[in-house]
């Protein structure tokens, strides 16, 4: 800004007093003072202004930059998840036809295994009358395991009198 210092405002007061005369100094003074504070206000208005806009085309350039910097992330992953998917399916119908018949002959072999266990079991079950069973000791039926506890507890215990917290 300007560069006054003291002793050219007690020149420009001198003047000023010579001039306008006493009477009339005063309210100069106050309208001069009112003037310069509208001025600087205007000033900082016109400062801040020009830097709100400075800053807004930056935001805005940098707005630009992520955009651009996003859309090559989305392309890039859409071509990824592209090439994956194609070689999914390449891989899916090169192995596809041994994958079935792998599982046609496991299928045919759970069967056949199913069916032999039954034959077994029937054989076990059926071809055994139970007396002999009961004389060689093999089991009949299966006790649960609260069962086994009752049939085995020893004499002198016996149930609890009922309650929970007793």
């Amino acid at each position: 800004m300007i560069d006054i210092g003291l002793t050219k405002l007690a020149l420009i007061g001198v003047v000023a007093l010579v001039v306008i005369g006493p009477e009339k100094l005063p309210t100069v003074a106050r309208m001069a003072g009112s003037l310069f504070g509208r001025a600087q206000r205007y000033i900082n208005e016109v400062k801040s202004e020009v830097s709100r806009e400075i800053e807004l085309e930056e935001l805005r350039k940098m707005q630009k930059d992520v955009r651009e910097a996003a859309s090559d992330i989305e392309q890039s992953f859409a071509s990824t998840v592209a090439d994956t998917k194609q070689s999914l399916h390449a891989a899916w119908d090169d192995g596809s036809a041994g994958v079935a018949d792998n599982f046609r002959v496991e299928q045919l072999a759970q069967t056949l295994k199913a069916k032999s266990f039954r034959k077994k079991k029937l054989a076990r079950t059926s071809a055994i009358p139970a007396w002999y069973k009961q004389q060689s000791g093999q089991k009949a039926r299966v006790l649960s395991g609260a069962a086994r506890v009752a049939k085995y507890r020893p004499a002198g215990q016996s149930k609890a009198s009922g309650s929970f917290f007793s």
